[in-house]
């Protein structure tokens, strides 16, 4: 079986990584060859992490790097794939964009999937031409560590593409968490993001400071990390994008990004990957 992952961010290039330690030949696919670069650096460097404190074997790993390859051309890497998985910036018509390009390039017997955390299907299925063989598979950051993916059918998701996508889940080593039908957010982010929301909005209304409420979440409900750590850590960019979309799709200002949201976003403090969001990190992202 040979898997393209699309995008080479880190949610795309560990997601590649996952799949070749699994021991499945896989690709990362970006225009950026800048990004590529980058990203097998970021990788090669969390390995050895993992081979040094213990978690992983050198041979593991060589293994799985001779079994990932990092690729600029699109119509090159997916001639011969059997599973497509998208991660790239989290915008509809990106995304749509991308489909309708995969379905052209891909052979027919492919399944496409998308790693969106709250896109559903039925917004990107039909770009492809092959909405039956369509399926998200949305893995959590970061995928290297984290043990689940959902896997979110759409309305016309065939029986059996559902099945190969939960298999490949479990093949890879994830815990599938299969949803029968989509909803906006799937299931883990809805709850994340109640927390999330009701978090960002103690801190707005002056009741607690992004620390203490941290400190609840992890002091006193034994969260392993508290909620605006873990949007430092996924990319405060992204939450902000999901509400864009949703607005644009409901109308709704409830569903806009917070004032403090956006405000972190339109200075370009994104967490981590900046060096800044709501709190500030040194070069080795402590």
């Amino acid at each position: 079986m040979k898997v393209l992952v699309v995008g080479a961010g880190a949610m795309g290039s560990q997601v590649g990584m996952v799949v070749a330690l699994a021991g499945l030949e896989a690709v990362v696919c970006d225009v950026s060859v800048q990004a590529l670069a980058s990203a097998e650096a970021s990788l090669r460097q969390r390995l050895a992490g993992q081979v040094a404190n213990g978690r992983r074997t050198q041979e593991a790993v060589d293994g799985a790097f001779a079994r990932l390859r990092f690729e600029s051309n699109l119509e090159f890497a997916a001639a011969d794939a059997d599973l497509v998985i998208e991660a790239i910036v989290e915008k509809v018509d990106a995304k749509r964009a991308l489909f309708a390009e995969l379905g052209r390039l891909t052979q027919p017997h492919a399944i496409l999937t998308s790693n969106s955390s709250s896109i559903v299907p039925s917004k990107l299925a039909d770009a492809s031409g092959r909405p039956d063989r369509f399926v998200n598979i949305h893995f959590f950051n970061p995928a290297l560590v984290m043990k689940a993916a959902e896997v979110v059918r759409g309305p016309e998701t065939s029986d059996a593409t559902m099945k190969s996508a939960v298999d490949f889940v479990e093949r890879i080593g994830k815990t599938p968490i299969a949803l029968d039908k989509e909803i906006f957010g799937f299931v883990a982010n809805r709850l994340l993001n109640a927390v999330r929301d009701e978090a960002i909005r103690l801190y707005e209304d002056g009741y607690a400071s992004v620390q203490a409420i941290d400190t609840a979440a992890k002091a006193a409900l034994g969260y392993p990390m508290g909620p605006f750590e873990l949007m430092d850590l996924t990319g405060i960019d992204i939450g902000y994008h999901v509400k864009k979309e949703r607005y644009a799709e409901t109308g709704d200002p409830a569903d806009l990004p917070s004032r403090s949201v956006t405000e972190l976003v339109e200075s370009g403090h994104l967490g981590r990957k900046t060096g800044r969001g709501w709190y500030t990190y040194d070069k080795t992202g402590t």
